[in-house]
């Protein structure tokens, strides 16, 4: 007789019915994991990380000793190393100080063009007519000194008792003072930008480039400040900055420049155009739309009869020749 046995029928809750144990998960074993080599967990900072830091730290350490020594000893002594010591010490110092306050003086003078844009809006928002005269008054007296506008406070002066409705000695202040001084950071934005274009797109080291681009950038900040009268040290330019990369977010400049660069030149020119003409189409572009963010931030009251500076105005002129060569 057969051992095999033929297939049969039977109820799941049949108690002759014994389901074989389940085996325990091997924890060693992972389906997932790859065959290759696994790499040993991070047990914190190598041996070698602090030795060298040790090294480092004893480094600095014996090099201020020998410099806090040496200047201890020579300040001490009665001969010329001691008097020599002792006056170079006394000119750091001073420098030091001098520079400590023109750096304040920078961002109380950036400030000044911040409370004074502040205050204008407000006297247009409310209608505040001794508000608007204080405002008037005190951006009067931050440009009476700069004798390319002594003829325009002149005639700010004289007209100025003749108005009578609320808003109106703003919008003179606005056509008499700014718009010489918009011409001025116009120009400078132009310059700058057609500085970035010509370096960018002529340099053989990217690196080299990109330093050049921030060293403009920043000085065309300060330049644009100093034009409005703020004249920011290295914090003022630092806050600037800020304040400016601020405006550009919130008003997405960054794309915006994007695309007024290729609808300027075209696409068909945008692809002719060689890598580094193209980058510095593109990084003069957004050297003039840093400039113009600038001038929202540091001009001291918004405009009113005047045309705004944008970003579209100055593209045509900055890259005019370079679509030109492109042509050719």
């Amino acid at each position: 007789m057969s051992d095999i046995r033929g297939p049969r029928v039977f109820s799941t809750d049949d108690p002759k019915v014994v389901s074989a144990p389940s085996l325990p998960p091997d924890d060693d074993t992972d389906d997932t994991a790859p065959d290759g080599p696994r790499t040993p967990p991070s047990r914190g900072a190598s041996l070698g990380g602090i030795f060298l830091s040790a090294v480092l730290g004893l480094v600095s350490l014996t090099l201020a000793a020998s410099f806090t020594g040496f200047i201890t000893t020579a300040l001490a002594r009665e001969d010329w190393i001691g008097w020599t010591a002792t006056s170079l010490a006394g000119i750091a110092a001073l420098t030091g100080l001098v520079i400590v306050l023109r750096e304040l003086i920078g961002l109380v003078r950036l400030g000044r063009l911040t409370r004074l844009r502040r205050d204008a809006d407000a006297a247009l928002r409310t209608n505040d007519r001794a508000l608007e005269r204080k405002t008037v008054a005190a951006l009067t007296a931050t440009l009476r000194g700069r004798r390319e506008l002594a003829w325009n406070v002149s005639r700010l002066d004289a007209h100025a008792g003749d108005i009578r409705d609320p808003g109106e000695l703003l919008r003179l202040a606005d056509r008499e003072l700014m718009a010489p001084l918009d011409a001025a950071a116009r120009r400078l934005v132009l310059k700058s930008a057609k500085r970035v274009l010509v370096v960018t797109a002529m340099s053989p080291m990217v690196w080299v480039a990109m330093l050049y681009v921030m060293v403009e950038n920043v000085r065309m900040l300060k330049g644009l400040a100093a034009t409005y009268g703020g004249r920011p040290g290295g914090l003022g330019a630092l806050k600037l900055g800020s304040l400016v990369v601020g405006h550009i977010v919130a008003t997405g400049g960054l794309a915006m420049t994007d695309d007024l660069v290729g609808q300027f030149l075209g696409q068909d020119l945008m692809r002719r155009l060689s890598r580094r003409l193209g980058e510095g189409a593109f990084n003069g572009a957004l050297t003039a739309r840093i400039g113009t963010a600038a001038i929202d931030v540091t001009r001291p009251m918004p405009f009113l009869d005047t045309d705004p500076i944008r970003v579209r105005d100055l593209l045509p002129e900055l890259l005019r020749r370079e679509a030109k060569a492109s042509k050719t």
